[in-house]
């Protein structure tokens, strides 16, 4: 049986170009840029740990990360006003990168 997936904010702040590049790159695997320095990621509890390990070894102690996980009752309540479709539930099954 497949890890359910809940949606995740995924927030930075990065003070080298480089480095937010290389960030910007590994989160674009993992999920949608809603803002410039935010993400929303479907994503299990083993893929939540895989990410936060990939951008440890990226961040520094200068840069700022946020995780922040949202239960199905926080999603419901989401209030998109340009796209109100966007915060459907995460869908389970395979997804070719």
């Amino acid at each position: 049986m497949a890890e359910s997936k809940n949606w995740y904010l995924v927030c930075y702040d990065i003070r080298d170009a480089k480095r937010w590049r290389k960030a910007y790159k590994l989160l674009q695997g993992y999920g949608e840029r809603l803002q410039y320095s935010i993400f929303r990621c479907p994503l299990t509890m083993r893929d939540r740990e895989k990410l936060r390990w990939q951008l440890a070894k990226i961040l520094t102690d200068e840069d700022s990360l946020l995780l922040i996980g949202l239960c199905n009752r926080c999603v419901e309540r989401v209030v998109a006003c340009n796209t109100p479709e966007a915060w459907s539930p995460p869908v389970e099954g395979f997804q070719i990168f």
